[in-house]
């Protein structure tokens, strides 16, 4: 019921899609960083390796700007967490060859050994987590690509 001191515009709370996306994406991530757990990583970490592993594999050239885009961590906790990697010997920055303002990130032979490990254990977590949906997965990717994008959905 509605009153003047319920600001709310939905009857109940599952009706929110704020607030489901919010649940969803704690019980995810809460999981995902149990996985990641035996690989010594967090799940920032693990998405910075897993990105640069991507890129390198497509023949990218990885900087800490391509990352920080690539993954829409903001450049200054990109910068954090990079160090934090290097720190660990997981991955190797050195300055660019070209623009001195910029650094070029690698994995370290030990940094490549866990991301492969610890791709595979979160794809099968995620394949397992999503396979609620169903056939939907894809529709669902579709749906968040464009909420990324800023695309609206025609119905």
């Amino acid at each position: 019921m509605k009153s003047k001191d319920n600001p709310f515009s939905v009857e109940k709370s599952e009706e929110s899609s704020g607030f489901l996306l919010w649940q969803v994406t704690n019980l995810w991530q809460r999981e995902i960083k149990k996985s990641l757990e035996q690989y010594g990583i967090t799940h920032s970490q693990f998405v910075l390796m897993a990105s640069t592993h991507w890129l390198t594999l497509h023949e990218m050239e990885v900087t800490q700007i391509v990352l920080s885009n690539h993954t829409k961590i903001d450049p200054m906790t990109t910068s954090t967490v990079l160090r934090t990697l290097q720190q660990k010997g997981l991955i190797k920055r050195q300055e660019h060859l070209t623009d001195t303002r910029a650094k070029t990130v690698a994995l370290t032979e030990n940094g490549i050994e866990i991301v492969k490990k610890a791709i595979v254990t979160v794809e099968t977590f995620d394949h397992h987590f999503f396979s609620l949906l169903g056939n939907n997965v894809k529709n669902f990717n579709g749906f968040l690509q464009n909420l990324l994008t800023g695309k609206h959905i025609s119905s």
